[in-house]
C-alpha cells in the first residue's frame, strides 16, 4: 500500500475527515473530531500512525518489523506502520478499520448515532 492508497482508505471510513493541524505535510484523519490515523511521508517513505489495542499492538510489532511503537504517540495504544510493502495491503486496511472502530467505541453514546447510516 502506498501513500495515496492509505489516504483513500482512511477517507473511506464513515464520516472520516482529513485535517492538517500539524502542518501541510501531516495528514490527520478524524471521526467526530477524534484522531484515528496520522499519515506522513518523509524522504520518500510513507508512514501511518494507527490506534491499536495494547496486546494486539505488541503482537503486530513482533510479526512485522515495519510496525513500531507509535511515533510521537502513546506507545502503548498506537503503532507506526512503514508503508514499504512488507505489510500486506489487507492487513494495513484491517488496522485502519480497527483504529477507526476503537475511536468510535470511545465516543460518548450520544455522539455514536451520528455514525449510523
Amino acid at each position: 500500500m502506498n501513500f495515496q492508497d492509505c489516504r483513500e482508505h482512511c477517507l473511506m471510513q464513515l464520516q472520516s475527515t482529513e485535517d492538517f493541524p500539524f502542518g501541510p505535510d501531516i495528514y490527520v484523519y478524524k471521526v467526530v473530531g477524534k484522531i484515528f490515523a496520522i499519515l506522513s511521508e518523509t524522504a520518500g517513505m510513507a508512514r501511518v500512525n494507527l490506534k491499536c489495542d495494547p496486546q494486539e499492538a505488541l503482537m503486530l510489532r513482533d510479526i512485522f518489523p515495519a510496525i513500531t511503537p507509535g511515533y510521537h504517540m502513546n506507545k502503548q495504544h498506537w503503532n507506526t506502520l512503514q508503508l514499504d510493502g512488507s505489510v500486506p495491503e489487507n492487513e494495513i486496511k484491517r488496522q485502519i478499520e480497527n483504529s477507526f472502530q476503537l475511536v468510535v467505541k470511545s465516543l460518548p453514546k450520544a455522539r455514536r448515532p451520528q455514525l449510523a447510516g
